[in-house]
């Protein structure tokens, strides 16, 4: 049984009326297949499980903080020999996962040798567990399950963070979606969304014809003006400057607009950089795919944006679709000979094949904000300033819908 969502557009004059009973409609939306694995580890997060929800954390700060490997001694020497360093190299929220304690009570016990030891302890008993969970395999490495888990807990936690404050609901402002606006009704046919029934003329027409119960020939849906697609490419700076709590924001935007735009029937591509392209993959209906790719992005080296707009050019096809790329970046481009030169005819070009840029900037400084608008005029886009990397998820989903 599924609840049929209201409709604003109807008419309110209806009597109430019991309705007992609804047809069942199933809405497809984009790839979802993942792993039975996977599959397993969400049925788990979802169930609460506090200890696989930690280790899934745990991955996906270890990944943010560019680490693939947890080598007990290592990590251990790293956090007693210079606790301050260690805090910038595993960020806390890692070290608290990974010992147990609380950051602020190692930094005060860490010179008393009785703490040492059961510090040492907390990491290898971490660690020991991680691999008998298959999270880390025999040589310390992060395993798929381990890249999996993070998936999963990082994609969860987005999800959880933005559908409460309606980053994901109807558009306030009016403006024709890829759907087109609802202009007139139709009879339901299979294939038709389930949140483009007219509930209200659905039930009136149930009435006239004196049924108890609403029955598929009485199921009306909102007649829709077409539009086309829309391709969105999701450009991440991946340069060393990302590491930590700017690339995981970066992700979890990701997430956030691949859920959006897939949901609409849209496209999400990928580009990771840095000082030459990571990876990429072009616009593709496949969440699950766009979540790994995200999930394992780690931050390192210089930024070089010349790379990534004409990566994400050739990624598009030449198709009538709407083009669209979003670059994630901190700094201002570092590689090349005349990077900004460089930069702004690489965003001119794109602009020629059909394809308009935004930048979102992450405290650009004044050079950087002046190069970020130059390229947003040329790639008749937009340029955002995230001051709060808390609102990178809300900025890139409001520069999806004014481009839909």
């Amino acid at each position: 049984m599924v609840v049929l969502p209201d409709t604003s557009e109807e008419e309110s004059e209806d009597k109430n009326v019991d309705v007992k009973k609804f047809s069942e409609i199933e809405e497809l939306t984009g790839k979802l297949n993942i792993s039975d694995e996977a599959k397993k580890l969400m049925r788990s997060v979802m169930e609460n499980d506090q200890n696989t929800i930690d280790e899934g954390k745990l991955i996906k700060e270890a990944y943010n903080a560019g680490i693939s490997s947890f080598t007990p001694s290592t990590m251990f020497e790293n956090l007693v020999k210079n606790f301050s360093l260690a805090k910038q190299l595993y960020g806390e929220t890692m070290i608290r996962l990974l010992t147990g304690y609380d950051p602020s009570y190692i930094e005060k016990n860490i010179s008393v040798p009785e703490f040492k030891n059961l510090l040492k302890k907390a990491v290898e008993e971490k660690i020991s567990q991680l691999k008998k969970d298959k999270v880390l395999d025999k040589n310390e490495e992060i395993t798929d399950v381990g890249a999996e888990l993070a998936m999963v807990v990082m994609a969860a936690e987005e999800l959880e963070n933005i559908i409460p404050k309606g980053y994901l609901g109807e558009r306030v402002h009016k403006k024709s979606s890829i759907y087109g606006e609802k202009e007139d009704y139709k009879l339901y046919k299979k294939g038709v969304r389930y949140r483009d029934i007219a509930v209200k003329r659905s039930v009136k027409t149930a009435i006239r014809r004196g049924h108890e119960k609403i029955e598929k020939t009485d199921l009306r849906a909102f007649e829709r003006m077409q539009k086309g697609m829309v391709k969105i490419i999701y450009a991440v700076d991946s340069s060393g400057s990302m590491k930590g709590r700017k690339i995981d924001a970066a992700k979890r935007a990701g997430v956030a607009l691949a859920y959006k735009a897939i949901n609409e029937k849209d496209k999400v591509g990928l580009v990771i950089f840095g000082d030459k392209i990571k990876d990429s993959i072009p616009p593709t209906d496949d969440f699950t795919l766009l979540l790994k790719k995200l999930t394992k992005i780690t931050a390192s080296r210089e930024t070089n944006i010349v790379v990534a707009i004409k990566n994400a050019s050739e990624l598009f096809e030449a198709d009538g679709c709407t083009k669209h790329l979003v670059l994630i970046t901190d700094v201002l481009p570092t590689s090349g000979e005349h990077p900004e030169k460089e930069t702004l005819e690489a965003a001119a070009e794109a602009r020629a094949r059909g394809i308009t840029i935004s930048i979102v900037g992450i405290n650009l400084d004044k050079k950087g904000k002046e190069l970020g608008m130059k390229i947003a005029e040329l790639g008749e886009g937009k340029l955002y300033i995230a001051k709060n990397t808390e609102d990178i998820d809300r900025i890139v989903l409001e520069d999806y819908e004014s481009v839909m």
